[in-house]
């Protein structure tokens, strides 16, 4: 992907926004958007563009803004200041004319229907849909299609949210928690759609607490802490913002005073025989455990998005609010 790059802001922030072929319409425009309720400022100045086809995880703690920023992208509610577009209209345009399509974590569900017949009663809101056989196909239940839907497990559920999110064929898919209570199988196979969806040119923004999910699936990263992004890019570049790397040594009967003259240090851990550094100079750390202890069996590895998400989030201050 290709990417502009603005410059860090006490090292830690870094804004990328993907390059667009000239003439195209973003599919979500998001520029200084801010939110209160009441005294609290729950999003404060996101800026935010998204291109179709883009596959952007928005990842964020609790209390992040998150929820409240994608209410606003699905117009649910109204920004209390800035400019926010999707596909060149109003969100709440864009949802009338089956633009966009979502799959929330519960609800919506009526549990004495079928998996067929619940998909069959929304398609009916719409003016123009897909099949629904085409939709329980492409959502991987068209095997349960006659099954009631309160004898369906919480994955086969949050199928069923996503074939009723596809029946208008929609441009952007925003998702909240999409594979929650789904087996492994059932995640894998859902991201296979999503992937092959995009591919198709369908948009696709998705918050998620299964950080792997949105280290393996996303194009984009986008991190928001306080209200605010604090980091955007590919999943490498996030983790780049996460400096030093990760040593894991045996050493038996190991004590935290054993390890005081360890040079380079940024986090320690003991847990039974296993040492846990955290350091910028992995060399030096690797090097003193080999030559000043016993310690085997060690490995060097490099920090992961959720050392990232925790480096990148924890020191922002963060109000807790209802969305």
């Amino acid at each position: 992907m290709d990417t502009t790059t603005a410059a860090p802001t006490a090292g830690r922030l870094r804004t990328a926004v993907p390059a667009a072929p000239a003439g195209t319409v973003p599919a979500l425009h998001l520029a200084g958007i801010t939110k209160h309720f009441g005294a609290v400022q729950a999003v404060d100045g996101i800026d935010l563009v998204v291109q179709p086809g883009e596959v952007v995880a928005f990842l964020g703690p609790n209390g992040a803004g998150k929820t409240t920023t994608i209410d606003m992208v699905l117009g649910l509610s109204e920004p209390s200041s800035g400019e926010l577009s999707v596909y060149g209209t109003t969100p709440r345009g864009a949802v009338a004319n089956g633009w966009v399509s979502a799959v929330m974590q519960s609800g919506g569900l009526l549990k004495d229907l079928s998996v067929a017949e619940t998909v069959e009663l929304t398609a009916s809101l719409f003016a123009r849909t897909q099949p629904v056989d085409v939709v329980l196909r492409r959502a991987g239940i068209a095997d349960i299609a006659g099954r009631r839907v309160g004898g369906c497990s919480g994955g086969q559920q949050q199928r069923l949210r996503f074939a009723m999110a596809l029946l208008p064929d929609p441009r952007l898919l925003v998702l909240d928690e999409p594979t929650t209570g789904m087996d492994v199988e059932g995640r894998r196979a859902f991201w296979a759609a999503i992937r092959d969806d995009a591919r198709r040119g369908r948009t696709v923004l998705f918050a998620t607490h299964y950080l792997e999910e949105a280290d393996a699936y996303a194009d984009r990263i986008v991190l928001v802490a306080g209200g605010r992004v604090v980091a955007d890019g590919t999943a490498a570049e996030v983790k780049a913002l996460s400096t030093g790397r990760t040593v894991r040594a045996t050493l038996p009967g190991v004590r935290l005073g054993d390890l005081a003259g360890m040079p380079g240090v940024d986090e320690l851990d003991v847990h039974g025989d296993t040492v846990l550094v955290q350091a910028n100079d992995s060399d030096a750390v690797a090097r003193w455990l080999l030559t000043q202890t016993a310690a085997h069996d060690l490995e060097v590895t490099s920090r992961g998005l959720e050392d990232a998400f925790i480096s990148l989030t924890s020191t922002t201050s963060t109000d807790e609010v209802p969305r």
